[in-house]
């Protein structure tokens, strides 16, 4: 699973569908993996901090190349490609911490 795929399906809750696409279930549509491209667009980063905001994360910038979702912090070349790091790097945290049951299952 990589980055991209390991977002949209933990944190956005999108199903694979294919091996190129993935089903959002709350909008009833497929997403082409050439449309959510959140290393390169800055709109679909967006779109991950905003449902991780509404999972109860704080979301900060520190200029265009570093962010913090809570205690977690990412770089990236970009904005886009920071919070690509950290919302990845949140996946990784909480898929291999066992005192983050109650985390976990918000982004199941």
């Amino acid at each position: 699973m990589n980055k991209t795929d390991a977002i949209a399906r933990r944190i956005l809750g999108w199903a694979l569908n294919r091996w190129d696409r993935w089903y959002d279930s709350e909008r009833n549509v497929f997403i082409h993996d050439s449309d959510f491209q959140p290393e390169k667009n800055l709109d679909h980063a967006m779109i991950i901090v905003e449902r991780l905001e509404q999972l109860g994360f704080t979301f900060k910038k520190n200029g265009n190349s570093e962010v913090y979702f809570n205690d977690v912090k990412a770089k990236g070349e970009t904005l886009a490609q920071a919070i690509t790091n950290a919302a990845y790097s949140l996946v990784e945290v909480h898929s291999t911490s066992s005192s983050s049951n109650r985390i976990w299952r918000q982004l199941c």
